[in-house]
Order: structure tokens, then C-alpha cells, then sequence
């Protein structure tokens, strides 16, 4: 199966896990963990979706950049690589947010209200896709490609991180879907197209 024909099957997979959970699971499991808020697995999570917020990962990609662009070419490229997978993902997020306008549960919680009204700016309405799941997968695959024995631990967190949205009830399972997804797809595409020949050739054809 060639590179294109696997994409579209993530793609298309990624999009039926996203409808069947709007469908049936995520108002389900957002009042699930609703009502177990300031629970121990509460405070837990809430400490783990720190990792998500991309402001410490785009301020230490470009200081790594900064710092050793004359130095050290593969710190300065990682530092590079870091902040712009990052900064894609983020603002890919952002925008398919405003477009999608999709109600955070929140809204479900206090005024029963659910589902997409498209093109709406404010907070509430910015659920679909999680900017941390994106931010975490994002930072989790660029581990995965340059440092490959780390691949497991690194996905491991991204999933954590992941999951966090959900615990917090900040974001249902689709959207957490879709963030994750869309924090991979930028990595390996930013990869592919621009940084593969920034690495030692023993990085190509990892993924």
C-alpha cells in the first residue's frame, strides 16, 4: 500500500471514529467525567494537560534555533522542526475551530446545547479540534521521528495528554480524535517536505 493510499485510509478512519463518537459516545462520556470533577483522577490530569500548551514548546524550539544555528546544525534544525510543527498544528487547530464553531461541553452541561454553529469566535465555541491533542501529538511524533527508541514513551504521552481534554471535560472524544490526528499529519508533513534533508540520512524512511 503506497504513502497516499495510507493516508487516506487514516483520514477516512479518523473521520468515521470522529462521526460515530459525536453520534453516540461523547456527550455520554463528557458527563461521565463531569460528574467526577476534583476527583483524584481529576487533579491528576489537570496537572498532565500542562504538556499541552504549545507556548513552552514554541519559546524552547526557537531558543534551540537561536542559540545553535552557528553551533550545531541538528539542535538548531530540532529547534526549528519543534516550533514550526508546533506553531502549524496550532494555528491549523485555531482555524478549523473558528470555521467549525462547535459547542465545548460546557455548553451541554449548563445549557444543554450541542453540536456545531459554524464561524463563531468566542471561547464556548471552539471545541473541534483540541489545540492540546494537537499540540501533544505534534511534539510526540517529532519525538517519534528523531529520536525512534523514545517512539513509544513519547506516543504514550501524547495519548496522556491527549486523554486529559477528556477527563477535564474541556473536549469530547471527537475532538480529541481529530486534534491528535491533525498534530501527526503536520509533523510528518513538515518532515517530509522540508526538514528530511535538515537530519542525518540514518532519520529518512522512518515513517
Amino acid at each position: 500500500m503506497n504513502k497516499t493510499r495510507q493516508w487516506s485510509v487514516a483520514s477516512s478512519t479518523v473521520i468515521l471514529l470522529c462521526i460515530l463518537s459525536y453520534l453516540f459516545a461523547d456527550i455520554q462520556t463528557a458527563l461521565w467525567f463531569h460528574a467526577r470533577e476534583n476527583t483524584l483522577l481529576y487533579n491528576i490530569f489537570d496537572k498532565i494537560t500542562l504538556f499541552g500548551d504549545s507556548l513552552a514548546y514554541l519559546t524552547g524550539g526557537m531558543l534551540l534555533f537561536v542559540i545553535f544555528r552557528k553551533r550545531n546544525l541538528s539542535w538548531a534544525s530540532s529547534g526549528l522542526f519543534l516550533f514550526s510543527t508546533v506553531a502549524v498544528s496550532g494555528l491549523s487547530a485555531d482555524l478549523l475551530k473558528y470555521i467549525a464553531g462547535r459547542a465545548r461541553p460546557r455548553l451541554y452541561f449548563n445549557e444543554h446545547m450541542y453540536g456545531f454553529d459554524f464561524f463563531h469566535w468566542q471561547y464556548a465555541w471552539t471545541s473541534f479540534p483540541s489545540g492540546h491533542s494537537a499540540t501533544a501529538f505534534s511534539v510526540a511524533t517529532l519525538l517519534a521521528i528523531l529520536y525512534p527508541r523514545w517512539r513509544f514513551g513519547a506516543l504514550f504521552g501524547g495519548i496522556l495528554v491527549a486523554f486529559s481534554r477528556i477527563v477535564l471535560a474541556q473536549h469530547y472524544i471527537s475532538d480529541v480524535i481529530a486534534g491528535s490526528f491533525l498534530g501527526i499529519v503536520s509533523t510528518v508533513l513538515l518532515y517530509n517536505f522540508y526538514f528530511t534533508s535538515k537530519f542525518d540520512n540514518s532519520l529518512q524512511n522512518k515513517i
